[in-house]
Order: C-alpha cells, then structure tokens, then sequence
C-alpha cells in the first residue's frame, strides 16, 4: 500500500470517528438543552405540554398579581402576542412592570405557562460602577451628569 493511501484512509477513518463523537454528544445532551421562544414563537408554534422551555419578553404593564399566599402572576409579551405566566419563588429585584424577562419552565395548560426560574434583565444602558468610575476620571463619561 502507498503511503498516499494509507493517509487517506486514516483521514477517512479519523472523519468517521469525529461524526460519530459529535453525533454521540448531541444524543445525550439533547434532554439538556432548552430553547428560548418569544410569544409569537409560542402563539405560532405551542410546545407540548410539560416540554421545558424558555420564554422572554416584556412584562406587560397592569399585568403582576402578588397573590398573599406568595409567587406572582403576571403577563409576558413582545407586542404581538402575550403569554399568561404563574411563578412561585421570590421574584427578582429588577423585575417590574415594563421590563424583560426570561422565564424558564413548561406549560401546564395551552394558556399557562409555570416558571420554575424567572431573570430579570437589565436594560442595554447598565454600566458597572467600575467603569462608569473611571470613565468619570478620564473625562469620557457622557452619562447623566446631574449625578
């Protein structure tokens, strides 16, 4: 056998066991992974009762109910749809009405969505204090100055 040969087999041999690792990896994470869909995505498409998802928006304004007995329920949307959710730890500190979410949990009901976890999302303008610090000493800092 010439030594060309024998290279392309290992080549071949070697793309061969590669697939079969990556395809062995995606079986066994394939209960782990959990996707992220938006209301519309849902309203479009409803994942099977019980299936573990993701879902994230905003929190619709009027829409929290703080029940005595604990948890919250409350409205999740992206302006085109909307999707009733019970949750019923302690809620966030930057949860509240207006801002997004990530929800992750299943549908118990085609209009109910329970969340084991709820992540309340910053806005895009969150700056760590670090580095509004030393943007303030360089003089670049073009926040609110009235601070």
């Amino acid at each position: 056998m010439r030594a060309r040969t024998q290279r392309l087999i290992m080549v071949g041999v070697a793309a061969i066991v590669l697939a079969g690792a990556i395809g062995l990896a995606l079986f066994a994470l394939r209960d782990a992974i959990v996707l992220f869909y938006s209301p519309t995505e849902v309203a479009a498409s409803p994942p099977a009762i019980g299936e573990r998802i993701r879902i994230g928006g905003l929190v619709e304004d009027g829409s929290v109910e703080l029940p005595s007995s604990g948890g919250a329920r409350f409205t999740v949307t992206d302006g085109a749809a909307t999707i009733r959710v019970s949750y019923a730890g302690s809620l966030p500190d930057l949860f509240r009405e207006g801002q997004g979410i990530v929800a992750e949990g299943a549908f118990v009901s085609p209009e109910l969505f329970e969340a084991s976890t709820v992540l309340a999302k910053h806005d895009e303008t969150y700056m760590p204090p670090e580095v509004e610090e030393a943007l303030r000493e360089s003089g670049v800092w073009q926040g609110d100055e009235d601070e």
